[in-house]
């Protein structure tokens, strides 16, 4: 059955999340760019995600502010802001220390939380996880400013688009089941103006090893190069494991 939907506050934005399973341990998903609370559940691999991880834990999942959900205000929020949407979640949901689960983008919300709250974060899983969005001196890897403003520009133009799902966005295969259904879900999470103003913060781009948290936590980390993991595992964590991946899409299709 689908969960309820409730609301948290977070500053003047109220951000959407709903509470599954139940367990000794919480924990909370931060999604990627897009996310949409009710489509996870049309969604057949997502939903057979979600209930494993009910079946041992209670998982909390939201959407974050100008996505799915929750409120859509026009102005690009900084990290922070955004950050604090889990905060305001944990709080809501009666949380006082879980696990933090951040996938793509959300990795970066799970690393500044845990930086900023290490005494509500029991550890951190990280997937797809990326030391820094655009290549810089000290960190020769990933697009260039210049490459990652013409991907600003295109999907500020076109929105998701499957060549963009299938290439840069996310590298998942062409011939994955459910491919469309998974269009239509970015669509409705976010509009185009919301994908760029993401893109385009500069907030985002923050390397994750200027997180500095002042409690060590455990971390589970996969990250598509080695590079990533060396600079993750620079987060003073208690302990570190990196797993590599090919491509951001975690969810499995042999059941």
């Amino acid at each position: 059955m689908q969960p309820d939907t409730k609301y948290a506050k977070s500053g003047d934005v109220r951000v959407a999340y709903q509470v599954t399973g139940e367990g000794p341990v919480d924990l909370v998903l931060a999604p990627g760019t897009a996310s949409h609370l009710d489509l996870d559940w049309e969604w057949p691999e997502k939903a057979s995600f979600l209930e494993r991880l009910g079946s041992f834990c209670r998982l909390i999942r939201f959407d974050k502010r100008g996505t799915g959900l929750s409120d859509r205000p026009t102005d690009a929020a900084t990290l922070e802001e955004r950050m604090d949407d889990i905060r305001a979640v944990m709080d809501a949901a009666g949380s006082d220390r879980a696990v933090i689960f951040g996938y793509s983008e959300g990795a970066n919300l799970a690393l500044l939380f845990a930086a900023t709250f290490p005494e509500r974060t029991r550890a951190l899983v990280l997937w797809g996880a990326q030391a820094r969005w655009v290549r810089a001196d000290d960190y020769p890897w990933g697009p260039t400013r210049e490459e990652a403003e013409k991907e600003i520009a295109y999907l500020a133009e076109n929105g998701v688009t499957l060549e963009y799902l299938t290439g840069p966005g996310a590298g998942i295969p062409k011939d994955l089941p459910h491919v469309r259904f998974f269009m239509r879900y970015l669509k409705a999470s976010a509009s185009p103006s919301a994908f760029a103003a993401r893109a385009s913060n500069s907030e985002t781009r923050r390397a994750s090893s200027a997180f500095r948290p002042r409690r060590r936590a455990a971390i589970l980390a996969t990250a598509a190069s080695p590079p990533t993991s060396g600079s993750l595992s620079r987060l003073c964590a208690a302990s570190f494991s990196a797993l590599p991946i090919r491509n951001f899409y975690a969810l499995r299709t042999d059941g």
